[in-house]
């Protein structure tokens, strides 16, 4: 009913000119007008980009992290609770609290990031760093990977609690090194997991909608507007449904073949 049902609804829409508000303009059947302006518009190829973009660069952060803090949690380390309340923080924050945050963070001239620049030497003035095309995006990345984490990092704690600990202790019998371990033990024993992590969290990122939106508003230059945000754009600020409606099936052919294409490249038991 919910998630289904809408999308045929969608579906239908978009080959007509359906509007928010269908007074004074008839709705009408346009066959695949919608979909053949959504491809010749420069805007829909620079959000397409954007969101590509960001997920090229939050994917492997994100992962990085999270596989980085639940091999801590896991480890028999002092201060374990301590580092489970920290890494677990973003989670229970709501998005809406953790922008407000990082935008103070991202404050210009002074904010704490451009303070802790020109305590390590930077010369310049101060980086904009959403206003300015060329860190706009890699903002909105770090923001995003530090507010997303501790979901992969749980599927990865229970994964790292599945691989039995007598394979570490016959690898440094073996003579086996840290790194050794983490490659031919952690690394492979988290296979499966690997495979259902890389796959929700690309999907996720290609949904980026709130950060930017509430940030950048897509700016500077569109240099951040996302595929979801063009959407929401042209079906609510601009009324037109039908043509929104086509962008949402396109995204979807888009993400659903972006994650088949994923399942199929990467081996898993």
């Amino acid at each position: 009913m919910f998630l289904i049902g809408p999308f045929v609804m969608a579906g239908f829409l978009s080959f007509t000119n359906e509007r928010l508000v269908p007074r004074p303009i008839p709705t009408r059947f346009v066959g695949f007008d919608n979909y053949a302006r959504a491809l010749g518009d420069p805007d829909f190829w620079q959000a397409f980009r954007n969101t590509f973009y960001f997920a090229m660069l939050v994917v492997p952060l994100q992962l990085s992290i999270s596989l980085g803090s639940a091999m801590l949690l896991n480890a028999k380390v002092h201060a374990r609770s301590f580092f489970r309340t920290v890494t677990l923080l973003p989670l229970v924050t709501p998005i809406t609290v953790v922008i407000v945050i990082w935008a103070a963070l991202f404050q210009i001239p002074d904010g704490m990031l451009n303070n802790l620049l020109r305590a390590f030497g930077y010369d310049g003035t101060y980086v904009n760093w959403l206003g300015d095309a060329r860190w706009a995006m890699p903002s909105i990345v770090l923001l995003s990977a530090w507010a997303t984490f501790p979901f992969q990092m749980l599927i990865y704690l229970a994964g790292l609690q599945e691989i039995p600990v007598e394979r570490y202790e016959a690898a440094r019998i073996d003579g086996a090194n840290a790194w050794a371990q983490f490659r031919y033990i952690t690394f492979t024993g988290l296979r499966n997991v690997h495979v259902f992590v890389l796959i929700t969290t690309t999907i996720q990122a290609f949904k980026l909608f709130v950060q930017v939106d509430l940030l950048t508003r897509g700016g500077p230059l569109g240099s951040t507007n996302t595929l979801v945000r063009y959407m929401v754009q042209e079906g609510y600020s601009a009324q037109r449904i039908g043509y929104a409606s086509a962008v949402a099936i396109i995204f979807f052919v888009l993400v659903a073949g972006f994650a088949l294409l994923q399942r199929a490249l990467i081996p898993n038991d």
